[in-house]
């Protein structure tokens, strides 16, 4: 009877001091309320961990611009992973230019304005708070009172910065990030215990339900409840620890149980079973004995993780790997924990300029300025919206220049920003060695950290970086082309390797570079790819989970999604002109001939992908229409009189029909080729500046006579010479009318003396060349089975019987890597009297000839087929890449 007297009595009590608290201090009880009011709305179904937000650091002088909580905001900043993000700039320690409505916008922005946006995160590299590496920096005492903590504005921020689960770090909407967020909680929490906050309650394992709500609205006790909160915390989700289905953070299994030891130190009495922590221990000593060999990558790695070895670490050995700016690996934690046990006035230096940057946090790696910008500029040109930012890039890419020729340590000692600098330098024409890659060799990778920890991601740069072959001599690229194919290949199939990304994502990245090599690749179907597979997958994994708004951003797919469509349009009245045109033409008519219409247009529209290069797709289009009906012609559809008859036409230029036509064929043919370079001719005058119609007959008529050459030999069985045929055949390929008179209409003025230069005839034979062995190659069988000759054909014939026809087709596949090679090259160097949009064109047809006839003889591919209907047909839909995109789960 007392005891339940005594209990009501208390309940009174609490509900009429509840009240008076809540009316009379609103101040204190409000945050809690809008705490828990903004966690349950933060995860309704229509939000559910889609909305990133912005939780500022508060600097030391208590910036007003501190809030805690959440933020309301726009779509624009809403990411797929994180619920809850605290972001710093690394131009200030706030996060500028982010304020942002607190009403959602249904419709889509205006495009001036999500360019505007874009503009400005050129300015700054916006960085994730990193608790685990701000913890272990709170963590460091003075050195001139082991008492008294170095930089307690840390302390400040990790009691502000709790998340509403008791955790700390980036919350995501995903358990298989869990070990990460294990990491981050125990070392806020090591923290609070090594400057003894809150550690009356720290041993505690379970509170009653008076001493849980005292506690949480109790201003005296608030840091306590903190701690018994994270405690609860990491009881709960201590099995994910030893989950091997968990992604795993960079040295977990040493990090985690070293840092269990240390709280034993501390006296700390963690809620963790014996089991469980005899497990992790076991883990930590299988992962040293496999780190302990003399290994240059294992070294590496163990000074990368030493805050999970302490004392027992040899610090001589890992202050070998302190950088100019005196950092460890550019990594806060590795710092703090190397200054507290060597003192070292370039780790204190570092970690000082950070803090005076960032205030009161850290973020896990800094610096990350020139790898985030390189991979900010990568999304832009992926998605297909980089002209729209020409001057940014051209800023970027200038300056990650001049860092390369200073030989800066943040681009060298990466492999991921080495290879992206590399490969993005030089396909923009920038003189870089690929000597600087020789580092990452086969026999040099395993040497360095990313090397060691089988890096799926640096590997994947570096294999992408290797394609741009452009000297004879470059075997290191070469080198690493054939290592990285391998490794790339043995993760795909399951290998053990460490992703820093969504591992789902990553992969299909790698299965695109394999299916679409730099060689083969169109722009606009690189772009669909880009957007259909765009995540914004802005977060990352070292030794933590950690963000840049830089990587991506959904106003990145909004302006894509834009553009594309807009596009899409045009492409789609351009195809309805080129159909009016055939028929006008009566091109349908000609029953021998191919109609290739669609595939001459999407060869066109997949690589003239600005909307002011109309002309020259329509250009492109038509004349690869016509190649293809003159080809036909040439092989099935025209007797000798027939051919003569066209080519006479063709040399007298006259449309009157006066000069007789053998044929209705040839009549066709004729007049759709005349009435077709006059308007091109006429087209050109403006871009010009003067008339070009009669370099285009000539071309045509260049043309004509190879194909002429060709149909004699074939008539009189003449076998030539595999130089004789070559020197023909590069001609007869027919990308001539198709590319030269294409190049009038890209932008820059092309005068006589240009058109008639050396290299501008080694850009279009080279560029012929390599198609023409690439087609001899693929049609080799059917052409054997006609009585053709071809550049197979010839080969095996040149080599006496001494060569096999698989022998002969891989010396003939290095005659086309030789050739493209030298092409790339021109199409890349400067100080070319050739304009750099011009000789582009003659890489971009490179590459339409490369996928055409990847598996097929380019125009019997369904594939392709599907690929251009897709192209011109499906607009993309924002709202539902958007629900792709959200529904997407971290694998």
């Amino acid at each position: 009877m007392t005891a339940a007297v005594s209990i009501s009595f208390l309940l009174l009590r609490l509900a009429v001091w509840g009240a008076l608290f809540t009316c009379h201090c609103p101040t204190l009880v409000n945050p809690y309320l809008n705490l828990w009011k903004n966690f349950t709305l933060a995860f309704q179904p229509t939000i559910a961990g889609k909305v990133l937000t912005r939780h500022a650091a508060r600097s030391e002088a208590g910036d007003a611009r501190y809030t805690s909580g959440f933020l309301n905001v726009t779509p624009e900043y809403r990411f797929s992973l994180l619920p809850i993000c605290f972001f710093v700039s690394t131009e200030s320690s706030l996060f500028p230019g982010l304020d942002v409505d607190t009403k959602t916008k249904t419709g889509a922005l205006r495009f001036e304005d999500t360019k505007e946006r874009i503009q400005k995160l050129f300015k700054n590299v916006e960085l994730s708070v990193s608790a685990y590496d701000t913890a272990w920096v709170a963590m460091v005492p003075s050195p001139n009172s082991l008492n008294r903590p170095l930089f307690p504005e840390c302390i400040n921020w990790v009691l502000d910065h709790q998340n509403p689960d008791g955790s700390w770090g980036i919350l995501h909407d995903h358990q298989l990030v869990m070990k990460a967020t294990l990491l981050s909680t125990l070392a806020c929490v090591l923290t609070l215990k090594r400057w003894n906050i809150g550690h009356d309650h720290m041993s505690k394992g379970m509170l009653t339900f008076l001493e849980f709500f005292f506690m949480k609205y109790s201003v005296m006790n608030s840091r306590h409840f903190l701690c018994f909160a994270a405690l609860s915390f990491i009881k709960s989700n201590i099995a994910s620890a030893t989950d091997e289905n968990q992604r795993s953070p960079v040295g977990f299994d040493i990090i985690f149980p070293g840092m269990i030891e240390y709280a034993k130190d501390l006296n700390l009495n963690l809620p963790l079973a014996s089991m469980n922590v005899d497990a992790l221990v076991q883990k930590k000593e299988l992962e040293l004995r496999s780190c302990c060999s003399n290994s240059e990558g294992g070294k590496a790695y163990l000074a990368y993780v030493s805050e999970g070895i302490g004392k027992l670490q040899d610090w001589d050995m890992v202050m070998q790997y302190q950088r100019k700016n005196g950092s460890l690996f550019s990594s806060p934690s590795t710092t703090a924990v190397a200054f507290m046990h060597r003192n070292d006035d370039g780790c204190f230096n570092y970690l000082r300029s950070i803090l005076q940057k960032f205030h009161s946090s850290v973020p896990a790696i800094y610096p990350l300025d020139i790898y985030a910008r390189l991979h900010m500029v990568d999304s832009l040109q992926k998605l297909g919206i980089d002209r729209h930012f020409k001057d940014e890039i051209r800023s970027v890419l200038d300056e990650t220049y001049r860092c390369w020729m200073q030989g800066e340590e943040n681009i060298f000692l990466d492999a991921s920003t080495c290879a992206m600098a590399f490969r993005m330098l030089r396909v923009e024409g920038y003189d870089v060695s690929s000597d600087q890659l020789t580092q990452f060799s086969e026999d040099l990778f395993p040497n360095c950290l990313g090397g060691h920890l089988k890096d799926f991601g640096a590997s994947l740069e570096l294999f992408k970086a290797s394609q741009i072959i452009i000297y004879p001599d470059e075997f290191i690229l070469e080198n690493i082309n054939s290592w990285t194919s391998r490794f790339l290949n043995h993760g795909l199939s399951g290998g053990s390797v460490h992703f820093d990304r969504t591992e789902r994502l990553v992969k299909q990245e790698a299965v695109n570079a394999f299916e679409f090599p730099y060689n083969s690749t169109l722009e606009r179907l690189s772009n669909k790819r880009a957007l259909e597979s765009y995540s914004g997958d802005i977060v990352r994994i070292s030794k933590t989970t950690y963000a840049c708004l830089n990587f991506g951003h959904q106003d990145f797919l909004e302006l894509a999604v834009e553009d594309f469509n807009t596009l899409q349009c045009i492409h789609r009245k351009e195809l309805k002109e080129l159909e009016k045109w055939v028929i006008e033409n009566k091109l349908d008519k000609l029953k021998f001939a191919r109609q290739k219409l669609a595939y001459c247009y999407f060869s066109a529209a997949a690589t003239l992908t600005s909307p002011e290069l109309c002309d020259a797709r329509l250009s492109w289009a038509k004349n690869g229409v016509l190649t293809t009906v003159v080809d036909d012609f040439f092989d099935v559809g025209g007797s000798e009189e027939e051919l003569v008859n066209l080519i006479q036409l063709v040399e007298k230029w006259d449309a009157s029909g006066e000069a007789g036509y053998c044929s209705k064929e040839v009549e066709i043919i004729f007049l759709a080729l005349h009435s077709t370079i006059c308007e091109i001719g006429e087209k050109a005058l403006p871009w010009q500046g003067r008339s070009v119609t009669r370099n285009v007959i000539d071309i045509w008529l260049a043309l004509l006579e190879s194909m002429r050459k060709e149909a004699e030999w074939l008539k009189n069985k003449v076998v030539p010479s595999l130089d004789e045929y070559m020197e023909n055949g590069y001609v007869s390929f027919a990308l001539g009318p198709i590319v030269l008179p294409t190049l009038y209409f890209v932008g820059p003025k092309l005068p006589e003396e240009i058109i008639g230069n050396c290299e501008y005839q080694k850009l279009f034979k080279l560029m012929s060349t390599s198609g023409r062995l690439l087609n001899d190659t693929r049609t080799f069988d059917r052409e054997s089975s006609e009585g053709k000759l071809n550049a197979l054909s010839l080969y095996l014939i040149s080599a006496g019987g001494k060569l096999s026809k698989e022998e002969a087709t891989e010396a003939m596949k290095g005659d086309v890597d030789r050739t493209r090679r030298e092409l790339l090259r021109l199409v890349l160097q400067e100080n070319s009297t050739i304009p750099r949009a011009c000789k582009d064109l003659f890489w971009k047809m490179s590459c339409v000839v490369h996928l055409f006839y990847r598996k097929d003889d380019g125009f019997t591919s369904h594939e392709l087929m599907n690929s251009a209907k897709a192209l011109f047909e499906l607009p993309m839909v924002l709202d539902e890449l958007l629900n792709k995109r959200n529904t997407k789960e971290i694998s």
